[in-house]
């Protein structure tokens, strides 16, 4: 058996392979009221169909005002979490493990869809007040509300809600989003967390209480789930995030209960410049895991089933994320096992699919 389709265990979490969904938006919550629909369940459940691992849900929104844009997906009213449990009991049924990523988009809230429009939509149509860390703006984003300290201290009680919602969804495994210039994110980097309360830079120039706070809050609210963590290795930017941080953050959101580490890098600053190739971004994975010994995976332009298998089979990381890969056929998996495998893997090939395979 190749070490892509080895088991892992993620917490007490069991996953049958190490080839998984990442996250990806999908900005079609229709009526704006950040409940998944038809389109979520097809389009979740047809990774799991195809063999994935593990199957996470794109970001869902803690808060209304967490969205990236008004069609995103929520998990701030039980609403939401019921047609996530619709979801969910599906991702399952097909033999994968069923994840939702909580996250808040701060100062990159309240945009337009990518096929709607650029921008920030404005609170006449339809749009909000966002906020951040700081007052500064995204790019020519509209700029953020500073929210207040008093403000930041309910944060971590929004995310456990969302949280407590997921188990009972049914969700296996919960991501914290603390990456991608989003909420967490902001507060985490020197680049955007200038604050001088107790929110701000501690004794040793680090920004992890809110991380802190929130990941050990999800943890209480959902003591059985396998608890994620996606950071941002590094912002490319100069005194931004970088990998010597990251490390502090990933001690950090261990310590307050996380169980394992999702290392994907950028979108914090519209300077950066990131040098886009395959498996661009598995040093951070490689870094992070030599340095603390805790279970990460691998994300980034990883397409081909040979990549990933070198990626686990080096110490890099101990199971890789794809996306892209997955949208051009959302039977990756069982492509890959074919390939990489001898004899067929019962726990990846759907029964009346095993005809198909090519080895």
């Amino acid at each position: 058996m190749s070490l892509l389709f080895s088991p892992v265990t993620v917490g007490a979490v069991e996953v049958r392979n190490r080839a998984w969904v990442s996250p990806m938006c999908q900005y079609s919550c229709e009526q704006l009221d950040g409940v998944p629909g038809q389109w979520h369940l097809e389009h979740l459940a047809s990774f799991a169909r195809g063999g994935a691992g593990l199957v996470m849900t794109e970001a869902a929104a803690v808060v209304p005002e967490g969205r990236i844009s008004p069609q995103d997906a929520g998990i701030w009213d039980d609403e939401q979490g019921e047609a996530w449990a619709v979801i969910a009991e599906r991702i399952r049924a097909h033999g994968a493990v069923p994840a939702i990523q909580l996250a808040h988009a701060g100062r990159k809230a309240s945009t337009y869809r990518p096929w709607s429009g650029r921008g920030s939509v404005p609170q006449g149509e339809g749009g909000w007040q966002t906020v951040s860390a700081g007052a500064d703006a995204f790019g020519r984003f509209a700029p953020p509300r500073a929210l207040g300290a008093d403000e930041v201290a309910q944060l971590p009680e929004r995310f456990a809600e969302g949280a407590r919602r997921a188990a009972a969804a049914g969700f296996d495994a919960i991501e914290v989003h603390a990456a991608h210039g989003y909420l967490l994110h902001q507060f985490l980097s020197p680049l955007t967390n200038h604050r001088d309360d107790e929110w701000g830079p501690d004794a040793d120039g680090l920004r992890v209480e809110l991380l802190r706070r929130v990941v050990a809050a999800v943890r209480e609210a959902a003591p059985d789930a396998a608890l994620m963590v996606r950071l941002s290795a590094s912002d490319w930017v100069e005194g931004g995030i970088d990998t010597r941080l990251t490390i502090e953050h990933v001690r950090a959101a261990a310590d307050a209960g996380a169980d394992w580490f999702d290392l994907s890098s950028g979108g914090l600053d519209p300077r950066q410049e990131i040098p886009l190739g395959p498996g661009y971004q598995v040093h951070f994975a490689r870094d992070v895991r030599a340095a603390t010994g805790l279970p990460v995976n691998a994300v980034g332009l990883i397409d081909e089933p040979s990549h990933a298998e070198q990626l686990l089979a080096e110490g890099d990381a101990d199971a890789v994320m794809l996306a892209r890969a997955w949208l051009r056929n959302p039977h990756w998996a069982l492509a890959a096992e074919a390939a990489l495998d001898g004899e067929p893997d019962a726990s990846v090939w759907p029964p009346q699919y095993t005809r198909a395979r090519q080895a």
